[in-house]
């Protein structure tokens, strides 16, 4: 991590309008499937909407530290809940991760200057068919007065699993990364597959998908330009997948396999999630950091 001794503001800014508008088109997308299925076990429901309600945090000494937008879809068509996050919080870092950063990280200089920002999008769907897959995305920058950062990704998450879905999934991505390079993909895989792994289950939570920390090459235009195209390979990776699944046939059996299995994510979440933790020590607004967490799960 190299001394970045600029406020980044431009930089930031235009970040934060990437993460919005990313968020935007998410949302629209959502919705337009909501709309669209009319067949299935739930077609007789009305179309869902997405409730936004507009999210805060408050600074250890009462100011006022950023916010965003939590946008949550529940009891739809298609979905049973969906979140679409956005966030652009500021402040002081307090010494918990203060200590975090500095030992993770190797950022230089925090004790005498804990300023930070971070923005990002965060996305989690949990749908109502078991056999359509639930799915994470998140992407991220991180900015202090020594250092920034990207972050982020995403995964599929199927109680059934279909090899002809996980292999789209990863195709799509594949594809919108090796512009990138033709290392980039292979290499944030595995790093996926490590992170999204629950060592006390001892398995993974699903088929994977990308993910990367602490990206810093020094060229930020070029960091920003491949977590961009993280973020647009989310549509054309998940929709179509979604599309083929939702109308299937299910039975209780079905809807079992899908309630443990959101157990399964529920551990991975509360337990080895960094953004969850991250969210829950700065103070962020808990309903908007636990969004990720399944309406109803189950264990065995």
């Amino acid at each position: 991590m190299t001394d970045q001794t600029q406020d980044f503001a431009p930089e930031r800014a235009q970040a934060a309008a990437w993460f919005k508008e990313l968020r935007d088109q998410i949302v629209a997308a959502f919705e337009a499937l909501e709309d669209s299925h009319a067949t299935g076990p739930f077609a007789d429901s009305a179309p869902c909407r997405f409730e936004i309600t507009e999210t805060s945090r408050t600074a250890e000494d009462g100011s006022d530290a950023g916010g965003g937008l939590m946008s949550v879809m529940r009891g739809g068509r298609v979905f049973e809940k969906v979140g679409v996050n956005v966030s652009e919080v500021y402040g002081k870092l307090g010494a918990k991760a203060q200590m975090a950063m500095a030992a993770r990280k190797g950022i230089p200089g925090m004790a005498d200057d804990p300023r930070f920002w971070a923005s990002g999008i965060s996305l989690v769907a949990h749908m109502q068919n078991p056999h359509a897959p639930a799915v994470h995305m998140n992407t991220r920058m991180f900015w202090t007065p020594h250092a920034w950062w990207f972050g982020g990704g995403e995964d599929l998450n199927p109680c059934i699993e279909y090899e002809e879905d996980t292999a789209h999934f990863h195709d799509t991505l594949r594809n919108h990364l090796n512009p990138h390079g033709d290392d980039i993909y292979p290499w944030l895989k595995e790093w996926a597959d490590e992170y999204f792994y629950i060592p006390h289950r001892k398995r993974a939570r699903g088929v994977g998908g990308v993910f990367m920390d602490d990206r810093c090459t020094g060229d930020w235009q070029a960091d920003f330009a491949l977590t961009q195209d993280i973020g647009r390979a989310f549509l054309p990776a998940y929709l179509p997948l979604v599309e083929k699944r939702r109308v299937q046939d299910f039975d209780e059996a079905d809807k079992d396999a899908q309630l443990v299995h959101r157990g399964l994510y529920a551990e991975y979440n509360l337990v080895y999630d960094r953004g969850t933790k991250f969210g829950l020590e700065t103070g962020h607004d808990a309903n908007a950091v636990l969004m990720s967490l399944p309406p109803l799960a189950k264990w065995v």
